[in-house]
């Protein structure tokens, strides 16, 4: 007679209050990024100056009604986003001023952005998304996910462009700071979007020469200081093209940023269209987020499933990432931290 022992559990005794505490706040997720949505929407921080505030005062410049605002703003304060004082006013914090339109390193436009209604809708079918392996985009929607967002959805597509400017523009000057160009006199910014990060890298480095490739449409936007007329027009190249396709460039340096997150078979053909191209012993440096030894796992994690739930694709480890480019026929040195969201991939093509 065979005896089957029921799974161990750890008695209700065992577990900590703070673990029931922690739980219940993070099945409350929604309602704390509802709540910052919320903020950014209605310019709480643009609209509270250096001193505190009262909410009576922030109601009349939001145009909000004041209780519920308060109980807005207490929300807020529990994750560290405004501040309530002893005498009930409303005070910055340095998260809040992130909500700033104004702040250079605004993230007002990222906050819309990770909360925007179709991920609503989205969120509640990860489990589909992981037996699947699949995203649920096209049976939400009856499309791909960028073609409803650039034929259906408008308003979401401006917070789009705004967020990935305002990401790009902040990461910009990081990479440009952290790329060695000694002997490099040719870059390729393949899927640079508006060409900002190529732009700091030539400010920096007058000597170079660069090349930008994305998208038709992207390309058509790129850096005015990149276009006709731009102070950098005379050292740049703006190639309109799909670089799964094809990447008709020739350069010492070859940048591919944060855009490696489709599906391995496009990443394979993105990498291999580089070795097929380039020069023997042309440098690639591939920069991404990771999902595994980074101080910003929490987001990067996050974002890798919104990835599998919208597109179908996600975000790399080291280890995944290694393999893809060694698969695309290119030689992987060091791996090191850009910044605090960002490691840089050192890679060659094989002489």
């Amino acid at each position: 007679m065979t005896t089957t022992t029921p799974p161990t559990t750890a008695p209700a005794s065992a577990i900590t209050p703070h673990a029931g505490m922690r739980l219940r706040e993070i099945v409350f997720g929604a309602a704390c990024a509802a709540a910052v949505r919320a903020a950014a929407r209605l310019r709480i921080a643009d609209a509270l100056g250096e001193t505190p505030a009262t909410v009576e005062e922030l109601a009349q410049d939001v145009k909000a009604e004041a209780k519920p605002l308060r109980r807005l703003l207490r929300a807020l304060a529990c994750y560290g986003l405004f501040e309530e004082t002893e005498d009930g006013r409303f005070a910055h914090t340095e998260m809040s001023r992130l909500l700033r339109e104004d702040s250079p390193d605004s993230l007002r436009y990222i906050s819309l952005w990770c909360t925007e209604p179709w991920t609503w809708q989205a969120w509640p079918l990860l489990d589909d998304a992981v037996r699947s392996g699949k995203d649920v985009f096209p049976d939400l929607y009856g499309k791909n996910f960028f073609d409803y967002l650039h034929n259906d959805a408008g308003e979401s597509a401006v917070v789009f462009d705004r967020a990935m400017s305002s990401s790009s523009r902040q990461s910009a000057e990081d990479l440009a700071a952290y790329v060695d160009l000694s002997g490099v006199t040719s870059v390729a910014d393949i899927g640079g979007g508006q060409g900002l990060a190529l732009a700091c890298l030539l400010e920096r480095n007058p000597e170079v020469k660069g090349t930008l490739l994305d998208l038709p449409n992207v390309i058509a936007n790129a850096d005015p200081r990149l276009r006709d007329g731009g102070p950098l027009a005379g050292r740049v190249d703006l190639i309109a093209g799909d670089c799964r396709e094809e990447i008709p460039v020739q350069a010492d340096l070859y940048i591919i940023k944060n855009i490696l997150e489709w599906d391995d078979a496009s990443t394979r053909a993105t990498l291999r269209n580089i070795v097929r191209n380039a020069r023997p012993g042309a440098r690639v440096l591939v920069v991404e987020n990771l999902v595994d030894d980074s101080p910003s796992m929490r987001f990067t994690t996050a974002m890798d499933l919104l990835l599998l739930l919208n597109v179908g694709g996600g975000k790399h480890s080291k280890a995944s990432m290694v393999l893809l480019m060694e698969e695309a026929g290119l030689a992987v040195g060091e791996i090191r931290p850009v910044n605090a969201y960002l490691h840089a991939f050192e890679a060659f093509v094989p002489v």
